[in-house]
């Protein structure tokens, strides 16, 4: 059997927002992932797409969300990048809705693998979603003024590399000390010598090291139950 895609959408902000939904054949409801791009988009990149298909291979509904849609743009413009982040979260708050209601999704077991700007926007909107279990954070800044001081992260793995010229590692050592602050359950990896991307070994421990990270708090048995994890020290 191999995984299957599909193309949907849903509305937000009187947008028609593209999502891309890959999964194992099979009707049991399981686990759903938002996956958020980076700032490069999807036309040019085919790495995501990969990696949604990896994430589905592993018993996951996942849906690739097309949040540039929300602004019209292929690629997300530095220069714009701040006054767009507030609409992007609104379209990833909407995402989350969309996972939720899917056919064949467990709403109760949601989870974010967010990459550099899509990251910063799963830190943001999982702060305050309760419905988000689980995010893995690639290589993403820390969104200031986007998370709130009574807001909670669900449990959390930041995977940066430490020579990463566009996004400092500085700002995994800072989601850290959030989550450290938050008594959440947390995990960190840095890659010596990697930069804005894993590629080789560290690219293959990341893989595993998110995979393993969702199976526990997606599969686990307090995730099946819609508990919470008890807290215990991308």
């Amino acid at each position: 059997m191999s995984v299957t895609e599909q193309r949907n959408t849903f509305k937000s902000g009187g947008k028609t927002i593209a999502v891309d939904t890959f999964q194992m054949p099979g009707s049991a409801p399981r686990p759903a992932v938002l996956m958020l791009h980076g700032a490069d988009g999807l036309s040019g990149n085919t790495q995501y797409r990969k990696a949604a298909r990896d994430v589905a291979a592993a018993g996951y509904q996942v849906h690739l969300v097309h949040y540039l849609d929300r602004t019209g743009e292929r690629r997300a413009s530095f220069s714009t990048m701040f006054q767009n982040f507030r609409p992007w979260m609104s379209t990833v708050q909407d995402a989350v809705s969309f996972a939720a209601g899917h056919p064949g999704a467990d709403p109760n077991r949601i989870g974010v693998v967010g990459i550099s700007l899509g990251a910063a926007l799963g830190l943001a909107v999982s702060s305050t979603d309760r419905r988000v279990k689980a995010l893995v954070n690639y290589f993403g800044p820390l969104p200031q003024g986007a998370i709130a001081t009574t807001s909670r992260l669900p449990p959390t793995l930041v995977l940066h590399g430490s020579a990463d010229p566009i996004v400092p590692v500085a700002n995994a050592y800072a989601v850290e000390a959030l989550l450290r602050q938050q008594n959440v359950p947390h995990e960190i990896k840095v890659y010596p010598g990697q930069g804005h991307g894993f590629r080789g070994a560290a690219e293959d421990d990341a893989t595993r090291r998110a995979l393993a990270f969702m199976q526990r708090h997606l599969n686990g048995a307090h995730a099946a139950s819609g508990s919470s994890p008890l807290p215990a020290g991308g």
